[in-house]
């Protein structure tokens, strides 16, 4: 397998390439294939960029029409028949039948464009600057976005001091037992806690990159009254847990809260075209005309699948209740696989939600034997966590019984090789 090009021309930044380094060619549904026809099981789809699975043939037809009868594919903010068919979309199907009322606005075509816009439209409602954050976020990698993410790995290649955000800590992060949310809430009221009054408090209600931690129901909707009561504006980042990963589409239905912003992104197009937005309350539309901009604003390609994804999967409870139960199966298999490990030695423990989960195996080099074990047996599975210690799957929604049940024994041989 010839990788001369890749080896001499590519940034050494790359990274998913150094864990599966193989070159690709096709991809349908759940599946991956190399050029020499060898087949893997795809656990990682984009990094839940896929969610609705490689090629998904009803919006691979969808796209295909609009682009064969010449439709608008690059329009800056103009008014096209795509992004008014996905407007008429989301509205119908996601956001009225959840009570949501949102404004969009359409910034770069990445996760990291809609945090910034989030971040900049706060501070400029608000009139103060800095950003409440939470341990292990991750919120993207340009400046603004980054001074909200936690990992050292990021922020030490910015060059610069990362400013603008504090940090808090997460649900579960100074253990279990404890509610974090008591500090949060004494910082925020004693004047010499050193804790500048946020304009507004931006998290992931499961971290993605930080490790597959899932806050409870509880403290989200503890923080969600303790933002309103104080008159932070409650951003949520729901582009890697969002359009479904959870088991709901958004990750805040689950604790009945309605977030004053939400960035989405990832699995938005539901094919892997770059595609993200912002969403946030009607009153809080306050940018001028060309105030926030950008060449890429809005994928109209993407709005078209996007749109089309809607209208297949979400036009009734159906596609949830079936996430739900995937979240299920793997949950169990995960938890299992998680008391192997513990028997021997090796503390570990199941986490997440819905189709959004991880095996905190304790180490990142125990780790990545797993998922390198796991690749040579045909699955493509990757790691997350602070030091990697993390075995995360973020499989197609769309996997079908026999293709999980068949990743998920790669991923138990793979483990059992390791300890008996």
């Amino acid at each position: 397998m010839d990788t001369q090009y890749f080896e001499r021309m590519e940034s050494e930044v790359r990274t998913y390439s150094r864990s599966f380094p193989i070159v690709f060619d096709r991809a349908c549904g759940a599946h991956l294939w190399t050029t020499d026809g060898t087949q893997y099981i795809d656990f990682l789809a984009g990094a839940g960029t896929l969610n609705y699975g490689h090629n998904n043939p009803v919006l691979k037809k969808a796209l295909m029409d609009y682009i064969e009868r010449d439709g608008i594919v690059h329009g800056l903010d103009f008014w096209t028949h795509g992004k008014q068919d996905f407007y008429q979309t989301l509205e119908e199907l996601i956001l009225k039948p959840r009570g949501l009322d949102y404004k969009i606005q359409l910034p770069g075509p990445t996760g990291t464009n809609a945090v910034e816009a989030a971040i900049r439209l706060a501070r400029r409602i608000t009139g103060r600057s800095n950003i409440l954050t939470f341990t292990n976020g991750f919120h993207g990698v340009t400046m603004g976005a980054l001074a909200t993410t936690g990992n050292a790995k990021f922020r030490d290649a910015l060059g610069v001091p990362a400013i603008g955000a504090q940090f808090m800590p997460y649900d579960g992060y100074l253990g279990e037992g404890v509610d974090t949310l008591d500090y949060v809430e004494k910082a925020l009221d004693d004047k010499s806690s050193g804790l500048d009054r946020p304009a507004a408090a931006i998290v992931e209600l499961v971290q993605g990159e930080g490790g597959i931690n899932a806050a409870s129901i509880e403290w989200i909707k503890r923080l969600a009254e303790i933002c309103k009561q104080r008159d932070i504006l409650l951003i949520v980042d729901d582009i890697q847990a969002g359009c479904g990963r959870t088991g709901k589409f958004f990750s805040f239905e689950h604790a009945g809260i309605k977030p004053d912003m939400v960035t989405n992104s990832k699995s938005l197009s539901g094919y892997g075209l770059p595609f993200a937005m912002l969403m946030m309350r009607r009153d809080l539309d306050k940018w001028t005309p060309g105030q926030y901009n950008g060449t890429f604003r809005g994928h109209t390609l993407a709005m078209v699948t996007a749109a089309e994804a809607l209208r297949h999967y979400w036009k009734d409870d159906t596609f949830e209740q079936d996430v739900q139960r995937k979240g299920e199966v793997i949950r169990e298999r995960f938890e299992m696989l998680a008391g192997l490990l513990s028997d021997v030695g090796h503390p570990a423990k199941e986490r997440g939600r819905g189709m959004m989960r991880g095996i905190d195996v304790g180490s990142g080099e125990l780790a990545d034997e797993i998922t390198h074990g796991a690749f040579q047996r045909g699955l493509i599975i990757e790691t997350s966590g602070q030091a990697g210690e993390v075995v995360k799957c973020l499989c197609p929604l769309t996997i079908t019984d026999d293709e999980l049940e068949q990743g998920l024994t790669i991923l138990e041989r793979s483990i059992r090789s390791l300890i008996e």
